[in-house]
């Protein structure tokens, strides 16, 4: 079973899409809603690249409070799901960042050479997290940002000695303390450490460890929560 915070973690890298949810500036008062591509950063925050001609971006430039929504479907007609609110602010392009985008998203590199494309990222305030039915509850944003993390510089290393273990097209998207991400011909897939967060020269045998486990590229079980 996972901690509430290993489950926020999980349910951050199950998928590749998520809903964001802006205050609307050309209707006043109401929210809008739209699908966005993100990915994490090193410190379990959402990173999108969105457009300034967007109408989130819109929203965003007048009030930078939002919602980020993703959800991960267990079977049986249970959704685990996990609801960010928060602030987003625009940022610079950061070349480790950029890499691990186009690591997961590698169509974007089109949309990173036109000039209105931003990077932008999304500060938790608090994070609902729902495991399936009555398995709701509350975690404080930093709670993310005081996780056990990995530079991305320490990423790249690992992903690089990992991928020449790999076949079939499949490569590593990103590497953190708690797991790593496959990105395969059939979606993203997420490997998840058993032994809880890694850290230091344990990361690279426990990464290859966990390559070489039968089932690695089946579909990840469904998360359980204590």
């Amino acid at each position: 079973m996972l901690s509430r915070l290993e489950l926020a973690i999980d349910l951050l890298h199950s998928a590749s899409d998520a809903g964001l949810a802006t205050h609307s500036s050309s209707l006043p008062g109401f929210p809008f809603a739209s699908s966005i591509p993100f990915i994490v950063d090193e410190h379990q925050r959402p990173v999108f690249l969105i457009s300034a001609l967007a109408e989130h971006t819109r929203n965003l430039a007048a009030n930078s409070r939002a919602s980020l929504m993703i959800a991960k479907h267990l079977g049986e007609g249970e959704v685990a799901r996990i609801s960010l609110v928060g602030e987003v602010h625009s940022m610079d392009r950061d070349p480790g960042l950029v890499a691990r985008y186009l690591r997961y998203h590698p169509h974007a590199e089109r949309f990173l050479q036109l000039g209105d494309f931003r990077l932008h990222r999304l500060d938790p305030i608090r994070v609902m997290t729902i495991g399936g039915f009555a398995r709701a509850s509350w975690l404080e944003g930093e709670r993310l940002l005081e996780a056990p993390s990995i530079s991305l510089e320490q990423e790249a290393a690992l992903i690089d000695a990992a991928n020449g273990r790999l076949d079939g097209g499949n490569i590593l998207g990103g590497v953190d303390a708690y797991g790593a991400d496959l990105v395969t011909n059939r979606g993203r897939l997420r490997i998840r450490f058993g032994t809880g967060p890694v850290a230091g020269d344990a990361l690279l045998p426990t990464l290859l460890r966990e390559l070489e486990k039968p089932g690695s590229f089946a579909p990840d079980p469904a998360p359980g929560i204590r």
